[in-house]
């Protein structure tokens, strides 16, 4: 468990995707360009490619945390955290993972309370 004063240090903005290609030698990251508006562009990569093709995450908005340290995942530098929800269990046929998204498109890096 953690203190509301421990999950006010998350920040969370809503996230344009601007170009989304796919990390060479791996067959799931995916290397993604974000806008945030103020915040600027930045670079996150994602486990993402066996659910979404490259293509089709660009243009899509989603929710992304901003503040974690940065890490690097085969020689690419992740710049925050997108969020996603799975649906059963890894592994199994019906697993699923879908991208949390804005009800509707709202400016790139509008705070998410």
């Amino acid at each position: 468990m953690i203190t509301f004063d421990e999950f006010k240090k998350l920040d969370f903005r809503v996230a344009t995707i601007v170009e989304s290609k796919s990390v060479p030698g791996t067959k799931n990251l995916l290397k993604l360009q974000i806008d945030l508006g103020e915040l600027g562009k930045r670079q996150i990569v994602t486990g993402l490619a066996q659910y979404y093709s490259a293509e089709s995450l660009v243009g899509r908005q989603l929710v992304v945390l901003v503040n974690l340290k940065p890490a690097v995942f085969r020689g690419e530098k992740s710049e925050g955290m997108l969020l996603a929800a799975e649906v059963g269990k890894q592994g199994d046929a019906d697993y699923q993972v879908v991208l949390v998204v804005p009800e509707r498109e709202l400016p790139p890096g509008t705070p998410v309370h």
